[in-house]
């Protein structure tokens, strides 16, 4: 595992190659997914019907076939196992509770001049969910892309998660029905966003797409985007961790390794003052590796993008955290609540050695869906918000719009837009 200085002096370089984003999507698949899109946008189930058999070797008669029947759920959900039906519905709980603080509500007031000003909030009608599918499957996806759309009070809610060859995963369908998912459709790629943001006979067309997947899947979102809204486009999983040298080096080894072990460009940072704790915790590394069950998707990770960085001390470690906006931020120190107030950019920030960002993932609460790729300087966790919009509210008195309307004439007057200002006058008293 790289092992780098702040003191060198060509640290920042060497920084900018590590955290450098893999080369994006090429533009082969971006062509391949724009085909599938107009495909499906024009010839509906029978293009889904089509890619579905060519991608996942799964063939039905027609997309109301690929569709789970709501009994299936209930039956996954009676057919979990005792203990993992316990830790979906102990999550589910805590991520519902949690977002229930986020819930917006609508709100006006009357100015001095007696006008009626406000806000609107009201739920998107339809919000569709990907999931993975196969034996990458996902349930706690499933919880927390679908309660924040519950808990906004979204009209209905359609999730498509592929099965190669029929493979399905019961865990998932359990957790869908228990955070109350309307429809499910066994279909994945970019046929499935394609058909969410279009519509085909059978599948409905959705307001917004939320959820992860693979390469073909990110550049449908972006491709579809404007059609119809999108949670990201995430990019791999990153994780920075801020230590004082106090925190069990297993520990944190163990925590590098959660987000390693997602795939090879996933991103592992360990920032600390303490060179003799780095040693201890490469050391850990190198005892702990060998049996982990992804032990070589972990190797390749913490080899071509991980480090072990010694800082001159936690400011300036909070100050690079800061620059590289990490999807998963651990404050693994004594006292986090004095380095949380210089914490400017993070997805999810982790406090205290006892907090590892595992927690986050499956049943603290927040939402795992965080933004990655430095895009945390500008963009939130997913929420309740996300499935919220606003409109804004205006009713004018008589009284008000004698006021407003002459403003508006002049402002209107001073870009020459005559229809605008007419408009306003027209409202206004002859004296």
């Amino acid at each position: 595992m790289l092992r780098l200085d702040t003191r060198q002096a060509d640290f920042d370089q060497c920084l900018e190659r590590l955290t450098a984003l893999p080369e994006g999507l090429d533009r082969e698949v971006s062509r391949t997914v724009a085909a599938i899109i107009e495909d499906v946008a024009r010839r509906g189930d029978q293009a889904v019907l089509e890619y579905t058999l060519r991608f996942d070797a799964l063939a039905a008669g027609s997309v109301a076939e690929l569709e789970i029947p709501p009994r299936r759920l209930a039956a996954a959900l009676e057919a979990t196992g005792t203990a993992q039906r316990d830790a979906l519905e102990y999550a589910a709980e805590r991520i519902r509770r949690y977002h229930q603080q986020q819930f917006q509500q609508s709100w006006q007031y009357r100015d001095e001049l007696g006008n009626l000003l406000g806000q609107q909030i009201t739920p998107l009608e339809r919000a569709g969910i990907y999931v993975p599918g196969g034996k990458a499957s996902y349930p706690s996806s499933v919880l927390m892309n679908a309660l924040p759309a519950k808990v906004a009070g979204v009209d209905e809610i359609i999730m498509v998660v592929p099965a190669p060859a029929g493979e399905l995963n019961d865990l998932v369908l359990a957790a869908a029905g228990i955070a109350g998912v309307d429809r499910v459709f066994t279909i994945g790629g970019a046929q499935a966003v394609a058909a969410l943001a279009y519509g085909t006979q059978t599948v409905p067309k959705v307001d917004k797409i939320v959820g992860p997947g693979n390469m073909y899947v990110a550049a449908a979102k972006r491709q579809v985007f404007g059609r119809v809204g999108i949670d990201m486009v995430a990019g791999p999983s990153e994780i920075l961790v801020i230590c004082d040298g106090t925190t069990d080096p297993d520990w944190v080894a163990m925590d590098l390794f959660s987000q390693a072990e997602h795939d090879e460009n996933a991103q592992s940072l360990l920032l600390c003052p303490d060179a003799a704790y780095l040693d201890r915790v490469s050391s850990s590394i190198d005892r702990l590796l060998p049996g982990m069950e992804r032990a070589n998707i972990i190797r390749a990770s913490l080899t071509g993008r991980g480090a072990l960085i010694l800082t001159r001390d936690l400011a300036e470690a909070v100050a690079i955290s800061n620059t590289l906006a990490p999807e998963h931020l651990e404050l693994s120190v004594r006292e986090p609540e004095v380095l949380l107030p210089m914490v400017r950019h993070a997805g999810a920030i982790f406090m205290g050695a006892y907090t590892s960002e595992a927690l986050g993932d499956y049943c603290a609460g927040p939402n795992h869906v965080l933004p990655t790729s430095r895009s945390a300087r500008f963009s939130s966790p997913l929420g309740v918000y996300d499935f919220q919009k606003r409109s804004s509210l205006i009713m004018c008195s008589e009284r008000g719009v004698q006021e407003l309307g002459r403003m508006a004439s002049t402002l209107a007057r001073a870009e020459d837009l005559t229809a605008h200002a007419r408009s306003a006058e027209m409202r206004l008293k002859r004296d």
